[in-house]
């Protein structure tokens, strides 16, 4: 067991304080590993580097729920690299980049195409212009121009599932949209997620999501609020199970303290440097984790 931190609670009993973060993934997992189910009679496309079919174990309509000012939603069952996360964060919704070159990490290498892009994904959708009526921007900065002007707004939203551009795509986004909403003094937002590889990259696009609501938050003088993620198809892979199951049998740690450079007010001043983060205490790595293609 690891390092324990614990509080009493309203009848004065001792109990361990966890990371919720790791109390949804423990429940997410749970219900996955019980009552999943199993495609191993389809024919999928996943594979591994071996060629045998990457086959998983489903489950179809997750929400989860995040209270951004009550705790960052980073695990501690396991080490999140969260510098590259937010490395990554920006370079789709910041620099509007599809240039692997761009990236201080490797995770996209295998998607890139001979021209060392991933072609008309991610990045490269946020950055097309697009004729509003607030005038012509893109899809970034016409969520910064609401956010500022009308942040009461129904319709502040972003979508990168471009169905016309699909065939030039290294990889069809799997967090395809935002929706923002404003709670009296508080940004919300939805995000939505068509699949999801549990182990690799639940916790990675929370971090990433809630890393992006407290920068617009920030310059848009609001306070973070709810973050709440939509996954259709949240599954884990075969070869994965074993994993996951060493993962979920270990002790949760209090979530680390989080927080902005309060000097930045412009969205994209922000850098990697600009997190403070604080006590990050979690469990030790579970090794290689295999990769489905």
């Amino acid at each position: 067991m690891y390092n324990e931190k614990t509080e009493n609670n309203a009848e004065g009993v001792t109990q361990f304080i966890m990371s919720k973060a790791d109390e949804i993934f423990i429940a997410n997992c749970t219900e996955i590993l019980t009552n999943g189910y199993s495609t191993e009679q389809e024919k999928v496309r996943p594979h591994w580097e071996d060629g045998s079919s990457a086959y998983t174990i489903k489950t179809f309509g997750v929400v989860n729920r995040y209270n951004l000012w009550e705790e960052f939603p980073i695990m501690t069952l396991r080490g999140i690299n969260w510098k590259a996360a937010i490395d990554e964060i920006l370079w789709i919704w910041q620099k509007k980049s599809n240039r692997i070159s761009d990236l201080s990490s490797h995770i996209w290498d295998s998607w890139a195409d001979e021209n060392g892009t991933i072609g008309k994904a991610y990045g490269y959708q946020l950055g097309v212009p697009y004729r509003f009526a607030e005038g012509e921007m893109d899809q970034v900065d016409h969520v910064l121009w609401q956010l500022k002007h009308t942040p009461y707004s129904r319709r502040i939203l972003t979508n990168i599932y471009n169905f016309a551009d699909l065939m030039e795509m290294g990889l069809e986004p799997c967090a395809y949209s935002m929706t923002f909403n404003v709670t009296g003094n508080r940004l919300n937002a939805i995000l939505n997620q068509r699949s999801q590889d549990t182990l690799t990259a639940n916790n990675w696009n929370v971090v990433q999501y809630a890393a992006l609501v407290m920068m617009f938050a920030q310059v848009s003088g609001l306070e973070p609020g709810q973050l709440v993620h939509v996954i259709s198809d949240m599954h884990i892979y075969d070869r994965h199970i074993p994993l996951v199951e060493e993962l979920i049998k270990r002790q949760p740690l209090p979530a680390p303290k989080v927080r902005l450079n309060p000097e930045v007010k412009n969205f994209y001043d922000f850098t990697v440097e600009d997190f403070i983060v604080e006590g990050y205490e979690h469990g030790p790595s579970i090794g290689k984790i295999p990769v489905a293609i």
